[in-house]
């Protein structure tokens, strides 16, 4: 189905229910004449004529009418899911994918992450510990944790935690590094 069709059910739907191109022209913010015109397009494309039209009223034929009983609950269940969709901006849910090293899981990812893990507690996180630089999009991760200025080729940085210094201690014949 082409845009335009869904447009042109969308117009059908709301002239049917309101059973006035006025009425109908008033809910969907348009002119009568531009829903007129719709209307007729989809009866010629279907080869059907869909509404009754009289100086007075509208109504729709039986084909109109089986056509209706078929749109009614499909528009229903779509604005049903576009509403379930839309609370995903109020709270935060779904599945993270974030490939990180393992300093870094440690220090900066942990943390954060079970914080906001006991916050929402819908949210799924999938952490990969491998130090490997990678297209993280190619990849499909949400996003890559690295410590250090080390980004593969075509990916952006951003700092998400403290500068952190690197401290060589040598104690006898071991050499230790510490993060302060």
């Amino acid at each position: 189905m082409r845009r335009d069709e869904l447009g042109d059910l969308t117009v059908f739907l709301a002239v049917a229910e309101e059973r006035s191109f006025t009425r109908a022209a008033a809910r969907l913010r348009t002119s009568q004449s531009s829903l007129s015109q719709t209307v007729r397009r989809l009866e010629a494309r279907l080869g059907l004529k869909l509404l009754t039209r009289t100086t007075r009223s509208v109504a729709p034929t039986e084909a109109g009418e089986q056509l209706l009983g078929t749109l009614r609950p499909a528009f229903d269940d779509i604005d049903t899911k576009l509403a379930a969709l839309s609370e995903l901006r109020d709270k935060p849910a779904g599945n993270i994918r974030i490939t990180t090293s393992q300093h870094a899981a440690e220090t900066l990812l942990w943390p954060a992450a079970s914080k906001l893990l006991r916050k929402y507690p819908e949210v799924k996180l999938e952490i990969s510990v491998d130090s490997a630089l990678m297209d993280i999009v190619a990849s499909r991760f949400d996003a890559g944790i690295r410590l250090g200025e080390q980004v593969a080729r075509d990916m952006v940085a951003v700092r998400i935690g403290p500068a952190l210094r690197m401290a060589v201690s040598m104690c006898g014949s071991s050499a230790k590094m510490a993060a302060s």
